[in-house]
């Protein structure tokens, strides 16, 4: 089963928690805090892997999660860092972050890697909080919380030439006979229904060659194969355009090259720009009238016209040369029209930064990515580390907004499960 688009849900490590602890040891004076920094959460990484050619992996397992950093220990002993999570994929594959559906990592070579995910970072021990002020710091930092994202894996596969065409007009008959490649053929529309490679031996050198499926007028729609298939000839250097010069399907073979033009020119104007070669196939039954006419029209296109037929190995040679002269003239890799922005996940500064307040009937509520790790850093035994909490709040401003929505003296504020009884200090 060829499978070329896939969605799944990927988690990074949490950062353990820094440890709170004192030495203990006799004989030791003063021996102070000890506590060691938690271990650094395992990161989520993609990578390009030549020997995988679809998706359908990803249609049976769709969450994938990295290990948790461990806590830190007594006597300044650092936690581990959790596992990271390797994601291998087929080379050619485009990542898109659902939720913004913007491109963010395009994986053209194998071994290409993305760090999809970070992993949170592990928090400080008490030990790190000591000062000649603050000598026996009875709290810690809470590890970095894990992150969570959606991705689209979309795979474009890579070839330097692109067969396009109607449904039987020879584009699989034409790759078997240039490639090693036994795509199935058959006398009826849509017989190749997933694209298929084959590589061209040319003298000491070669090209792969890409049979897309047949496309129709409406094919940018999604009339037909069209938006299934459209996407992989966006990678190809070069397209040769099949049309049966002989109309034996009834149709007009000059409205059969507009049609498949106009498709490429909706789909992306990239496609359009793309370098083409003509094949007139089925020349063995097609009329020197019917050739010569498509043959003017096409050429007054500015573009070059080859007679073939594909079956009998008839002007298949000449084809392939002028495929290879030209491939030679053209850059190794086609420039993809994609803006990318890579975050890895993360929220930007001022989201992270950021504090919610709202009210939930008499209660006020807070909530915020940093907040939430300021809170789970909270000594709630500790008076000094409850003062820490309530002037990260107040510096941040979220007390005086609460105070807008009506907040005063006595009533409840509430930060994750936990509700606190608010005392103005006037």
């Amino acid at each position: 089963m060829f499978v070329d688009r896939a969605t799944i849900t990927i988690k990074s490590g949490k950062g353990g928690d820094g440890s709170v602890s004192f030495r203990r040891e006799p004989f030791v004076p003063d021996g102070g805090p000890d506590g060691g920094d938690g271990g650094r959460g395992g990161d989520v990484i993609i990578t390009a892997d030549a020997g995988m050619k679809t998706l359908l992996d990803f249609r049976y397992k769709q969450k994938y999660e990295a290990g948790n950093g461990e806590d830190g220990k007594k006597k300044n002993q650092f936690g581990k860092s959790g596992n990271n999570c390797f994601i291998k994929v087929p080379v050619g594959t485009l990542i898109i972050d659902e939720k913004t559906g913007t491109p963010v990592k395009d994986l053209m070579k194998h071994g290409d890697t993305y760090l999809a995910v970070r992993g949170g970072k592990g928090g400080k021990g008490n030990v790190r909080f000591k000062t000649s002020v603050r000598q026996a710091p009875n709290f810690a930092e809470a590890g970095g919380a894990a992150r969570e994202r959606r991705i689209t894996l979309e795979l474009k596969l890579i070839a330097d030439v692109g067969l396009v065409g109607f449904p039987n007009v020879g584009k699989s008959t034409l790759l078997s006979v240039v490639t090693g490649a036994a795509p199935k053929i058959a006398d009826y529309h849509f017989t190749t229904l997933i694209p298929n490679l084959g590589v061209v031996q040319y003298e000491e050198n070669s090209f792969v060659m890409a049979d897309i499926p047949g496309l129709i007028g409406g094919a940018h729609l999604g009339t037909g194969l069209g938006l299934d298939f459209l996407k992989h000839i966006e990678r190809t250097r070069l397209l040769i355009h099949i049309v049966d010069v002989s109309g034996s399907e009834g149709r007009d073979p000059i409205d059969d090259f507009e049609t498949i033009n106009n498709e490429l020119m909706c789909y992306s104007p990239i496609l359009s720009a793309k370098p083409q070669i003509v094949a007139a196939n089925k020349m063995d039954i097609a009329s020197e009238a019917q050739y010569t006419r498509f043959k003017d029209y096409v050429e007054g296109k500015g573009l070059m016209v080859f007679p073939i037929s594909a079956p009998l190995h008839q002007g298949v040679s000449p084809l392939i040369d002028r495929v290879f002269a030209r491939l030679a003239e053209l850059p190794c890799e086609s420039d993809m029209d994609y803006s990318f922005y890579d975050n890895q996940g993360e929220p930007s500064e001022s989201e992270y930064r950021e504090i919610s307040c709202d009210k939930d009937g008499s209660i006020f509520v807070l909530s915020g990515m940093q907040l939430n790790k300021v809170f789970r850093s909270t000594n709630f035994n500790d008076y000094g580390s409850l003062r820490y909490l309530y002037k990260y709040l107040k510096k941040n401003g979220a007390i005086d907004e609460l105070k807008k929505i009506g907040l005063t003296d006595g009533d409840t504020i509430r930060i994750g499960s936990f509700e606190f009884e608010y005392i103005d200090e006037g």
